[in-house]
C-alpha cells in the first residue's frame, strides 16, 4: 500500500470500483476537491452516506479521509471554532488508534486539531500547537503532501506568536527540504510565504512572492479554478492596498458578495478594504457594516472567538470613522464579550479599549421632535429612508429620553422600530438584549415576544429560543409551542417542528400559518398525507379575503396554498383534490375524474445527483405538479426514462423578460425542483459507444427503438471523436456517439442486445455495448474490439 496520500487514494478507489461500491469510490476522489474548493452543499449531501458505508464496510482507513476533509471545509472554509472542536477531538482520538496510525492521512487529524484551536484563539495555544505539529513533522517525510500542510500549519503558528520572521525561515527551509525530496510545494504554500513577508512589511516581494507560486502552479500543468482567483484576489489586494496602489487593489479586490460566501477569505478582504476606506477609494457606508456586521455574527456563532473579535475591531473602527456610534457600541460589545474568552490578549485588550473610548466619544444624536412623537415622525419623511444608521442613532436617543418611568406603549412600539434596525444592521444579538429588557417590562406583549424569537433564530442562538419558550409557556403555552416548532423548521428538523404545531393546534385549533409550517415541514419529511391534511384543514379555517383589512391576509388563502396543496395530492395520487383545487385556479382538465395523465407542455425538472450537484432534466408535464422524466438516465440520478414524477410548484428561474429576444423566449421552459418519484417506469440503463452513423440511420435506430418501447438519449456532442481505423492515428479521425440506451421492464437484456445488433447491422462503424452484451449472457469480445480500435 502507497504512503502517499493520493497513491493510496487511487488504489482505494479501484477496490471500490471492483467491489462494486461505486458511490463510495465516488465519494473518496471528490470529497477532497468539494471541501477546498467551498462547495458546502454537495459536501453535506455526499459526507453522511460516505461516512455510514466506510463503517458499514469496515473501512476506518477510508473513514479517516472522510472525516478530515470534511473537518478541513468546516476549519478552514467555515471558519468554526468550538463548534467543530468536537469533532476535531474525536477525529484525533480515532485517527491515532492501532487500525487507523497507518493510514497515509492519520497525521493530518494533527492539522486538524491546531486549526480547531487557531480559529478559537491562536495566539493563546501557540504553545501546545507547536508542540503537536513539530511531533508530527518528525515523523513525516518532507516528500510527502502531508509536509507542507503541517510545514504551512507551523509557520501560521509562528506568525500568531508574532514571529513571522521565524514563519517566514521555516517556510524556505521546508520548501528546501520538499524540493530536495523531488517534490514541489503547493500554490497555498505560496500563499503562506505571502503572509509571513506581508506581516514583515515586505510587500512587493510579497507580490513578487505570489505570482511566482502562481506561475510555478500553472507551469505545473495545472489551472487556477474560481478559489485560486478568488484567494489571489483577496492576498493581491491587500499587499496592492498596503503599497498605495488603490486603483490596482481594486480591480483585483473580490466582490463583497463573493467574500459572504467564502469565509475564508473576509479576514484579507476586510484588512483590504480598511486601507482603501482610509485612502478614500472605497465607500465606508451602511452597506459595508452590515455586510461586516453578518460576518461577525458568523464567527461568533462559530465559535471563533479570536477572529471574530479581530473582525469586530476592524469593523468597530470602520463604524467610528463613519460616525456610527450605535453600531460601534454593539460590535465593542461582542468584541468585550469575545476577550474574556481568549487566553491571551495583550495584543487586543489595548486596541479594543481605544476603540471603545472612541465609540463613546461619538456625539450622541439630537432628537428632531419629542420622542413620544419619534416614530410618526420618521414614518411621515418622504421617500425611502437612506440612512438607516443614522436613524438608529435617533432611534436610541429617543429611547433614552423615554427612559423607564415613561408610557410603557410607547416605550414597546418605540423599542420595537429600534430592535428591529438592529437587527437588519446585522447585530441580532444587540436586538435580542434589548428586546429581552423591554419584555421585563412589558412581559405580555406578543409582539415582543414575536420579534424577540425572530431576532434569535436569525442569531441561531437555541439557548435563548428555549430560555424564551420555556418563560412564556406558562402563560401561553400555544406560544411556547409556535417558538419551538419556528426554530425547529430553521434548523430542519421536519418533524419537531409538525410535533410541535400540532401540540398548538390543539391548544389553539383556529391559527392559520403554523399549519402552513407544519404542511411545508412534512413535505419535507416525505409525509404528504400529514401535508395534505394541513393544507385542507387550513383551506377550512382562513378568513374570507378582505381587501380592507391587509393586516389579515396571511389568515386567508393566498395561491401558493393552493399549489402547495396540489402538490402534496399529486404525491398521494388524491386526483379528486387535484381537480377540485386546480378549478380554483382556473385548471381545466381533460377528463372529469381518474389519473391527471395529461400531455401539457416540456418543462425542466432539477433533481440532486448523488454527488450532491443538481441536474436539470427535461420532461414532460403531465399534469399541474407531475412529469415524465424524458431522458435515459445513469446512477448519478436515482430517476430515468419515463418515471412519473411529482415536482414542487414554484419556478426555480424567471421567465425572460418582455424585452427578450425570440430565440430567448422560445429557448427558456419552466423550471422546477423535483419533489418525489411517483411510478418508476422500471426502465434499465447501458450505453453505447462508437462513430456517427449519420443523422438519417441515427433517427431510424432512434424511430425503431422507441416503437418498440426503448428509451435513447445521446450524451456526445460534435466535440466529441474517435479513431479511424483506417487512417493514422493522429488524424482527425470520426465524429462519435455516446448515447444511453434504456430498456423497457418487459424486455430482458438478452431481448435488448439482440435488437440492438439487428438495427445496427451493417453500419460502416459498428457501435460497443458491453456492459448489455454482459448482462445478456453474451460474449464482449466483439465489443471490446471495437472499443481498442475505435480508442472509445
Amino acid at each position: 500500500m502507497s504512503n502517499d496520500i493520493w497513491g493510496w487514494v487511487y488504489d482505494t478507489h479501484h477496490q471500490l470500483e471492483q467491489a462494486g461500491q461505486h458511490r463510495l469510490a465516488t465519494a473518496l476522489v471528490e470529497i477532497a476537491g468539494h471541501a477546498v474548493d467551498g462547495r458546502n452543499e454537495q459536501l453535506d449531501a455526499l459526507f453522511p452516506e460516505a461516512l455510514a458505508s466506510s463503517r458499514a464496510l469496515g473501512l476506518p482507513w477510508v473513514e479517516v479521509f472522510l472525516r478530515h476533509w470534511r473537518l478541513q471545509n468546516l476549519l478552514n472554509k467555515r471558519h468554526q471554532g468550538e463548534q467543530a472542536m468536537t469533532e476535531a477531538v474525536s477525529l484525533l482520538e480515532f485517527a491515532h488508534r492501532e487500525e487507523t496510525e497507518g493510514c497515509p492521512q492519520s497525521v493530518c487529524a494533527v492539522q486538524d486539531f491546531t486549526i480547531c484551536h487557531a480559529n478559537i484563539d491562536g495566539p493563546g495555544y501557540v504553545p501546545e500547537r507547536l508542540a503537536v505539529l513539530e511531533e508530527a513533522l518528525q515523523r513525516v517525510e518532507p516528500a510527502r503532501a502531508c509536509f507542507d500542510c503541517l510545514s504551512r500549519e507551523y509557520a501560521d503558528t509562528l506568525e500568531d506568536d508574532g514571529r513571522a520572521g521565524e514563519a517566514l525561515a521555516h517556510l524556505d527551509l521546508a520548501k528546501t527540504r520538499i524540493q530536495s525530496a523531488g517534490e514541489s510545494v503547493s500554490l497555498s504554500f505560496g500563499h503562506a510565504r505571502c503572509s509571513a513577508l506581508y506581516r514583515l512589511g515586505r510587500y512587493e516581494e510579497a507580490l513578487a512572492a505570489l505570482a511566482a507560486a502562481e506561475q510555478a502552479y500553472t507551469k505545473a500543468g495545472n489551472r487556477l479554478d474560481e478559489d485560486d482567483l478568488r484567494k489571489g484576489g483577496v492576498i493581491r489586494a491587500r499587499l496592492l492596498a498596503a503599497l498605495g496602489r488603490y486603483e490596482e487593489a481594486l480591480a483585483v479586490l473580490p466582490d463583497g458578495a463573493e467574500a459572504d460566501g467564502f469565509a475564508d477569505v473576509r479576514h484579507r478582504w476586510t484588512e483590504a478594504v480598511a486601507l482603501l476606506v482610509a485612502a478614500g477609494h472605497y465607500p465606508n457606508d451602511a452597506r459595508l457594516g452590515i455586510r461586516l456586521a453578518h460576518w461577525v455574527s458568523y464567527l461568533d456563532a462559530a465559535g471563533s472567538h479570536r477572529p471574530c473579535l479581530d473582525l469586530a475591531l476592524a469593523a468597530g473602527r470602520l463604524a467610528v470613522a463613519r460616525g456610527a456610534r450605535e453600531v460601534a457600541l454593539a460590535l465593542v460589545a461582542t468584541a468585550e464579550r469575545k476577550l474574556a474568552l481568549l487566553r491571551r490578549t495583550d495584543a487586543v485588550a489595548g486596541p479594543l479599549a481605544e476603540l471603545a473610548a472612541a465609540a463613546r466619544a461619538l456625539p450622541v444624536a439630537a432628537l428632531p421632535v419629542p420622542a413620544a412623537g419619534l416614530l410618526t415622525h420618521l414614518a411621515g419623511r418622504p421617500g425611502e429612508p437612506t440612512d438607516p444608521e443614522g436613524d438608529l442613532e435617533l432611534l436610541a436617543a429617543g429611547r433614552r429620553e423615554l427612559g423607564t418611568g415613561g408610557d410603557a406603549a410607547q416605550a414597546t412600539d418605540l423599542l420595537l422600530v429600534l430592535a428591529g434596525l438592529f437587527a437588519s444592521l446585522g447585530h441580532e444579538r444587540a436586538a435580542a438584549e434589548l428586546l429581552w429588557e423591554q419584555l421585563d417590562r412589558d412581559p405580555g406583549h406578543r409582539d415582543l415576544v414575536g420579534m424577540l424569537t425572530t431576532v434569535l433564530i436569525e442569531a441561531r442562538d437555541g439557548e435563548q429560543l428555549r430560555r424564551l419558550a420555556d418563560r412564556v409557556a406558562a402563560a401561553d403555552p400555544g406560544g411556547a409551542h409556535w417558538i419551538r416548532a419556528r426554530w425547529a423548521l430553521a434548523e430542519s428538523r421536519w418533524a419537531e417542528a409538525v410535533e410541535q404545531v400540532e401540540a398548538l393546534l390543539a391548544v389553539d385549533p383556529t391559527r392559520i400559518n403554523p399549519r402552513r409550517l407544519a404542511a411545508a415541514a412534512a413535505t419535507e419529511l416525505g409525509d404528504y398525507a400529514t401535508a395534505q391534511r394541513l393544507y385542507q384543514e387550513l383551506l377550512e379555517h382562513a378568513l374570507p379575503a378582505d381587501p380592507g383589512a391587509p393586516e389579515e391576509q396571511y389568515r386567508t388563502v393566498q395561491t401558493p396554498d393552493l399549489w402547495h396543496l396540489i402538490t402534496v395530492a399529486s404525491a398521494n395520487r388524491d386526483w379528486a383534490v387535484v381537480r377540485s383545487t386546480g378549478a380554483r385556479l382556473g385548471i381545466e382538465f381533460d377528463r372529469a375524474d381518474g389519473p391527471v395523465e395529461e400531455d401539457w407542455q416540456y418543462v425542466t425538472v432539477r433533481a440532486r445527483r448523488a454527488d450532491g450537484g443538481q441536474s436539470d432534466l427535461p420532461a414532460l408535464r403531465t399534469g399541474p405538479a407531475t412529469a415524465r422524466i424524458v431522458p435515459v438516465l445513469g446512477e448519478d440520478v436515482p430517476l430515468n426514462h419515463h418515471d412519473l414524477v411529482v415536482f414542487s410548484p414554484a419556478l426555480l428561474e424567471p421567465a425572460p423578460a418582455e424585452d427578450a429576444t425570440e430565440a430567448e423566449k422560445q429557448r427558456w421552459r419552466p423550471t422546477f425542483e423535483l419533489l418525489t418519484l411517483l411510478d418508476p417506469a422500471g426502465y434499465t440503463t447501458y450505453f453505447v459507444d462508437g462513430a456517427w452513423p449519420g443523422p438519417q440511420r441515427w433517427d431510424e435506430l432512434r424511430g425503431a427503438l422507441r416503437d418498440r418501447g426503448y428509451g435513447i438519449w445521446a450524451y456526445s456532442g460534435e466535440q466529441y471523436r474517435v479513431l479511424d481505423p483506417a487512417a493514422p492515428e493522429d488524424g482527425p479521425g470520426l465524429a462519435g456517439i455516446y448515447a444511453a440506451l434504456g430498456v423497457p421492464p418487459t424486455a430482458s437484456a438478452a431481448e435488448a442486445d439482440a435488437l440492438v445488433a439487428g438495427l445496427t447491422a451493417g453500419w460502416t462503424h459498428p457501435l460497443a455495448w458491453p456492459d448489455l452484451a454482459k448482462a445478456a449472457g453474451a460474449g464482449t469480445e466483439r465489443h471490446e474490439g471495437i472499443i481498442e480500435r475505435y480508442g472509445l
